[in-house]
């Protein structure tokens, strides 16, 4: 026999009645607190031509041009302070669009500019400072957003249009930083510019120190041997908490057409060997970065990164956190 109306009603009414104590008990579920704490953001981990590479027909640019992978940004970082709503970007390459679209979505503020706190950038290669163009007035014509460069790369901005003209316009504000000196941002954050030898054909050229309230972060996509540099990277390596390190090449064997006298970096087999003597937790501190479009690390099944991992180094991946 069916229910009746009645009695059907009859049963809801207590039945919501226990729903809706529960719901309003003095119990409250709890949720995680949202940290405050400053963090650096990975926003890209390409070589400045970027992946796929133009004109590239091999298979590691091939299925890319078919179907675009949007984690292949060229390398860049994000400096966001959540407890103030500062942001700040490292190097502004070809992906500066994206980038910055990224970088405003994380402060979870309004602003009152659309532009960033300020931009550091390295030297002056393609891949990290050629999206300064996006600030001109033919795009954002932002008002006096302050870059922080090395002397030479200030000079190359100042006396090379169309860079020049961000400057006379008033579109960005140059920052001169001196090599081995802090620049401090906030009470809880402060960057370190490092001089690196490079091919300093137009500048010379940056590594950065982000010093966070708890954590540092070391920040060097760029340089032509570890061994040239007068600084002891193994005893860097030791002192900072993250170390976001040059990986362009994994091995000679990616280079077909050039010699790597043009185009000198460390390979990434080279630091794994020189980095060998870093106790187990000094190598999880190293994340290579800056990898060329041949760059088998970019493959998450290939052996390279498979033994990269076991010797207990790391790569860094695009949208990683890594908290000051």
């Amino acid at each position: 026999m069916s229910s009746s109306p009645c009695f059907t009603f009859r049963f809801f009414i207590p039945l919501f009645v226990v729903m809706l104590s529960c719901s309003n008990g003095s119990e409250v579920p709890k949720q995680n607190p949202v940290s405050t704490e400053p963090f650096v953001l990975v926003l890209g981990n390409i070589q400045d031509a970027g992946s796929p590479q133009a004109a590239c027909s091999k298979e590691c640019c091939r299925k890319l041009f078919e179907t675009p992978d949007p984690s292949r940004k060229v390398v860049s970082l994000g400096l966001i302070d959540p407890a103030s709503g500062a942001r700040y970007l490292f190097e502004a390459g070809p992906d500066f669009k994206e980038q910055l679209q990224e970088l405003n979505q994380q402060t979870g503020m309004p602003k009152s500019s659309p532009w960033p706190d300020g931009i550091f950038i390295t030297h002056a290669h393609t891949g990290h400072y050629t999206g300064l163009l996006h600030l001109g007035k033919e795009s954002m014509n932002a008002k006096n957003c302050e870059v922080y460069v090395l002397p030479r790369m200030q000079r190359f901005l100042e006396q090379n249009a169309p860079w020049s003209q961000l400057c006379t316009l008033g579109n960005i504000q140059l920052r001169p930083l001196k090599s081995d000196s802090s620049q401090q941002l906030s009470a809880r954050l402060s960057v370190k510019a490092l001089q690196v030898p490079h091919r300093d054909e137009f500048s010379e050229t940056a590594g950065f120190l982000i010093q966070g309230p708890n954590k540092s972060l070391l920040f060097i996509p760029d340089i032509d041997k570890w061994e040239k540099w007068q600084t002891d990277i193994i005893e860097l390596i030791k002192t900072v908490d993250y170390a976001l390190l040059d990986g362009t090449f994994y091995s000679a064997a990616e280079i077909k057409n050039r010699t790597l006298s043009e185009i000198p970096h460390p390979l990434v087999t080279e630091s794994l060997q020189l980095f060998q003597s870093l106790s187990r937790g000094d190598k999880q501190k190293v994340h290579f970065i800056h990898f060329n479009h041949t760059n088998p690390l970019l493959d998450s099944t290939s052996e390279e990164q498979t033994t990269l991992q076991k010797q207990g180094f790391q790569i860094a991946k695009y949208k990683q956190r890594f908290t000051l």
